[in-house]
């Protein structure tokens, strides 16, 4: 008598490729769609939810801790704890065009309309701020108009006009067409920082420019003297010779009534213009500015308390 074989399993049938990928779309014996039945798909579902949901809330609720922490108009380190540190450094406008964004050179010819009107329209587009309708004082705004016997109240800021700043306005394209530009620099701002400044002769560094030392000597303004100074000339023999007269306009320096920077609202850095009389054309002069206080420190190679711009005009 022959046992009867019992057979557990069958293997299934044998499907080409796309047969097989058919039925892993869709097996109507078993209801499945891609392996899975609504049943486990549902769950799956469910459960990704939930897992990402928690994820999200947890992910929210240290967001939100982390908020807590900071303060948006107090920064949490400053000054010497901070990494900008407590040396401001100077900017200067325009800048070149973005294909040379390393470059320093502002070179144009004052006889070609289109050629100078860039170096314009870039001024421009940086005192756009500083031209915004409403922000004149009385209009709403926090802004007042001061002094050196009248600083800011706590939480006004200073205005910065600069409608009166001939031939260093737009109306005159800042005189690039007579060869004769105008350049804008601003001081770096740094939260709290406040200037020591240079108002008494004996204190006056020996590097200073002459004629810089002289201007605050002869000033008959004791409070005027509260101001960042700044000074511009020729880095070398032959630049000195070729930058011609220099005016600083509206005043050689920044006062000192818009320090310290608080981050109030409506707060705009104070600029000067300097403009070049007769710079010599054809040739290339470097230019280095300097901000002068007690504790501004000057290092050329880092750019600390200073900027470097050549110019070139055809």
């Amino acid at each position: 008598m022959s046992e009867k074989k019992e057979q557990y399993y069958l293997p299934p049938p044998k499907l080409g490729k796309w047969e097989g990928f058919r039925k892993f779309l869709w097996d109507s014996d078993s209801s499945q769609f891609l392996g899975r039945t609504g049943a486990s798909w549902a769950k799956i579902f469910i459960f990704y939810i939930i897992f990402y949901a928690a994820l999200s809330g947890f992910f929210a609720a240290m967001l939100a801790v982390f908020y807590q922490t900071l303060n948006t108009k107090t920064p949490k380190w400053k000054l010497e704890e901070s990494i900008i540190g407590t040396n401001p450094g100077l900017g200067f406008r325009p800048m070149p065009p973005e294909s040379n964004v390393e470059s320093t050179l502002i070179w144009y010819k004052g006889n070609d309309d289109n050629n100078y009107k860039y170096w314009a329209e870039e001024i421009d587009r940086f005192l756009e701020e500083y031209k915004k309708a409403g922000q004149t004082p009385g209009v709403g705004q926090n802004k007042v108009i001061c002094d050196f016997n009248n600083p800011p109240a706590e939480g006004k800021v200073c205005d910065v006009p600069i409608k009166d700043w001939s031939p260093c306005i737009s109306e005159n394209g800042y005189n690039y067409k007579k060869s004769a530009p105008c350049i804008f620099l601003k001081l770096n701002k740094i939260f709290d920082w406040m200037p020591q400044f240079y108002n008494e002769s004996s204190s006056l560094p020996d590097n200073m420019p002459e004629d810089l030392k002289n201007h605050i000597r002869d000033s008959n303004k004791p409070n005027e003297l509260n101001t960042v100074w700044v000074s511009c000339e020729g880095e070398n023999p032959a630049d000195i010779e070729h930058v011609g007269p220099i005016q600083y306009i509206p005043r050689r320096g920044f006062p000192g009534y818009y320090f310290p920077f608080k981050n109030y609202e409506g707060y705009l850095s104070p600029i000067l213009a300097i403009f070049f009389e007769r710079p010599k054309t054809g040739v290339l002069i470097n230019i280095e500015c300097k901000a002068w206080a007690k504790n501004i420190k000057h290092d050329r190679a880092d750019r600390r308390g200073s900027v470097h711009f050549e110019l070139m005009i055809d």
